[in-house]
C-alpha cells in the first residue's frame, strides 16, 4: 500500500525545526496541505518557504505555546486556512530540564498542556469524519531521568494521556498515538548544542548508542507518516518507540 496525504490538512505544533519540520515536510511532499506553528519567526518563515517548494498550501503562525490560550487559536486559524483538520501533530516542547518552578512550568506549559489544548480544540474538527493525533514523547518518559525530571515526568503525562484519548476518542473514529524518540542530533538542536556545552554527555550517550550514531529527525518522520496512514487504521492508544535500541543497551 502507497501512503499518500492528497488532500489531507494536517497541523504540526512546534513546526519549525528538527522533528517538527521533518513531520511536516514529509506530509506537504506526499501532497498534503500543512499548517506549522512556532516561536521563532526567522525559522518559522524559513520552514514555511521550504513546505511551499512542495507545492501544497501551507499556514504558518509565528506564537508562544506556553501562553494559555496560543494553542486553541492555532488550531482554529489553522483549521479556516486549510478548510479542516485530518491530523494532529503535538511536537512542542518547552525542554523543562532543572528541577525548579522554571523548569517544571516551561514542560508542563507546553509539552502538556498546549497538547491538551491543541487537542481539545481540534476535536470538534475532526469528529464528522474521524481524525488522527499524534503526540511527541520521548523515551525519557518511559524510565527514571534524574538529570531532566520535568522533562520525563511530563513525557510520562504523555504517554498515559495518548492512552486514555485514544480510547475516549474510539467512538469518533479519532486515533491518538504517540512517538518517543530516542537521542536525535540535528542542526542547533539540543545533541548538536552538547557537543560543545557538555562533550562528555554527548560521547557518553552517543557510546550507547547501539547503531553508533544519534537518530535523525527524518525517521521520526517515516513513523508519523505510518501512524497518520491507511496502513497505520488498527493502531490506537499506543507510544512508538524509535530510537536505534537506545532504551534496550
Amino acid at each position: 500500500m502507497q501512503i499518500s496525504f492528497k488532500g489531507s490538512k494536517v497541523l504540526v505544533a512546534g513546526g519549525s525545526r528538527g522533528i517538527g519540520r521533518s513531520i511536516a515536510l514529509a506530509f506537504a511532499a506526499e501532497g498534503a496541505a500543512v499548517a506549522i506553528c512556532a516561536r521563532d519567526a526567522k525559522g518559522l518563515d524559513a520552514a514555511a518557504t521550504e513546505l511551499r517548494r512542495r507545492g501544497g498550501t501551507v499556514y504558518s503562525m509565528s506564537c508562544d505555546l506556553a501562553e494559555a490560550s496560543a494553542a486553541s487559536r492555532f488550531v482554529t486559524q489553522a483549521a479556516h486556512a486549510l478548510d479542516g483538520i485530518d491530523i494532529l501533530v503535538n511536537n512542542a516542547s518547552g525542554l523543562g530540564v532543572k528541577d525548579d518552578e522554571s523548569g517544571w512550568r516551561a514542560s508542563i506549559d507546553v509539552d502538556l498542556m498546549a497538547t491538551v489544548r491543541a487537542t481539545q480544540t481540534a476535536i470538534p474538527f475532526m469528529e464528522k469524519g474521524g481524525g488522527v493525533i499524534i503526540n511527541i514523547s520521548s523515551i525519557s518518559g518511559l524510565k527514571a531521568v534524574p538529570r531532566t525530571l520535568p522533562y520525563a515526568a511530563v513525557k510520562a503525562a504523555l504517554v498515559n494521556y495518548t492512552m486514555s484519548q485514544g480510547l475516549a476518542l474510539a467512538s469518533k473514529r479519532i486515533r491518538v498515538n504517540a512517538i518517543a524518540p530516542g537521542a536525535i542530533e540535528f542542526p542547533g538542536g539540543v545533541w548538536d548544542n552538547r557537543k560543545t556545552s557538555d562533550p562528555q554527555l554527548y560521547q557518553r550517550t552517543l557510546s550507547g548508542m547501539p547503531w553508533g550514531r544519534f537518530g535523525k529527525p527524518e525517521e521520526i518522520a517515516q513513523v508519523a507518516l505510518f501512524l497518520a496512514s491507511e496502513m497505520g487504521s488498527w493502531v490506537t492508544g499506543q507510544t512508538i518507540v524509535v530510537d536505534g535500541g537506545q532504551s534496550l543497551a
